[in-house]
């Protein structure tokens, strides 16, 4: 969850799919232990990751296990604070209001997702909890990011599960 070293700067030309990538390792980690195949990493504005993490609400028996919780948490940790201005979360799936709750208060700058979530996502799959006029802080947000990918993964996951 302590990731180590520096990649592209959110931003940059390729940002958006390098960091996904990192993403999407994470939720293959998630896939492997039996988990909904989700994946975040935090990175700060000068591209140096701050955490990654993996869904694992079963493993942990914590319906608060999200990827996107975990990373905040271990970003949270390592810089000693709460708030986490300048950063960007990516994300494999459209985060839900759960998440998007966190994130607001965390302050961050920005959120990139991969595969929509029309069911539950709070980025404007299901609700739309950013832009929401009742919150204080806004949050840039960007979806679609190698979300063909993402969205794969996910399906190729579910399925197996209902052939069992």
């Amino acid at each position: 969850m302590y990731p180590s070293g520096a990649g592209l700067a959110p931003g940059q030309p390729g940002a958006d799919d390098y960091w996904m990538e990192k993403a999407l390792e994470q939720a293959e980690q998630a896939a492997q232990v039996g988990e909904v195949p989700v994946g975040a990493v935090l990175v700060a504005a000068d591209g140096t990751c701050l955490a990654a993490s993996h869904n694992a609400p079963i493993g942990l028996h914590d319906p608060t296990a999200h990827a996107e919780i975990r990373a905040l948490r271990a970003a949270g940790e390592r810089l000693e604070n709460y708030r986490l201005p300048g950063v960007t979360l990516y994300v494999t799936l459209e985060p839900c209001s759960m998440c998007a709750g966190a994130m607001i208060h965390a302050r961050l700058a920005r959120v990139v997702f991969g595969a929509s979530d029309p069911r539950t996502g709070a980025a404007g799959g299901a609700l739309e909890l950013f832009g929401h006029p009742a919150h204080n802080h806004r949050i840039d947000v960007t979806g679609g990011v190698l979300g063909d990918v993402a969205g794969e993964r996910l399906r190729r996951f579910f399925r197996a599960r209902r052939d069992k």
